[in-house]
């Protein structure tokens, strides 16, 4: 990488460098939603502590030094100026505080995946290799009561309990998907947008689907986790690369 050294006395400098790219990624892709959405990572071995956007900045804006620590388990942590807002305490919060295999979260309203939210059947249905990324993968959040407080987000996190399943389509609300790293996040992120897109300009045509076999989906799907390739850490590495010869601020 050619970004600026770490900021002295900043702690998690790397993965406060690979969520602000993440986030400067997602605006470029207009993926983002105002200055609302936000994305987090836990830093602590149950997850209870974890980075996070601060309230209401423009994903194109947010630097590495911006983000907040927070805690999941210390209401009062929500008392410093620069805490994030309440929905995101109680969506990120409450997914943090209750799966701790859920070591990064993003959440954002993009425009396909959000569509496929707004739909009465609400799956995904393996029409491509995409879409089959993600069979058997996803749930359905088939609840929405309002914007994501507290309530809210805890019963948002228990849909999220089976490790295997990494996205949730929030019905009539947008996605949430989870992972182990901020590279492998923004790659799901990524994909499942990309999948929506392709499923809903399909719906679009008026044509029957060419739906693939449960069989075939999930060998695939399953071969795209074992793919002997680290594809995930490369895309935001290059990504952070275009940045870093752009001259942008990200990783300040």
């Amino acid at each position: 990488m050619n970004a600026p050294k770490a900021i002295a006395n900043i702690e998690y400098w790397e993965e406060r460098c690979d969520l602000a790219a993440a986030f400067r990624w997602t605006a470029r892709m207009n993926m983002h939603e105002g200055v609302a959405n936000h994305f987090s990572l836990s830093v602590n071995d149950d997850g209870s502590k974890f980075l996070i956007n601060p309230s209401l900045k423009h994903f194109s804006r947010i630097r590495a030094s911006d983000l907040v620590l927070m805690d999941a388990n210390d209401p009062e942590s929500m008392n410093r100026p620069d805490a994030p807002d309440p929905t995101a305490w109680g969506l990120h919060g409450g997914i943090h505080k209750a799966c701790a295999h859920a070591r990064c979260a993003m959440h954002v309203h993009s425009v396909h995946a959000t569509v496929l939210a707004t739909l009465k059947d609400k799956r995904l249905p393996p029409i491509e290799q995409n879409c089959a990324m993600f069979f058997n993968r996803y749930v359905i959040d088939e609840g929405y009561g309002g914007l994501a407080f507290e309530d809210e987000g805890a019963r948002c996190a228990r849909l999220m309990s089976d490790p295997k399943k990494k996205v949730m389509i929030m019905g009539n609300h947008g996605v949430m998907v989870i992972g182990d790293t901020v590279a492998e996040t923004f790659n799901r992120l990524y994909y499942f947008e990309r999948a929506a897109e392709t499923y809903i300009r399909a719906l679009q045509t008026g044509q029957p689907l060419d739906v693939l076999s449960d069989e075939v989906a999930e060998k695939t799907a399953q071969e795209i986790e074992d793919y002997p390739v680290p594809q995930d850490a490369r895309f935001l590495e290059e990504l952070r690369l275009i940045l870093d010869e752009e001259g942008d601020s990200y990783a300040s």
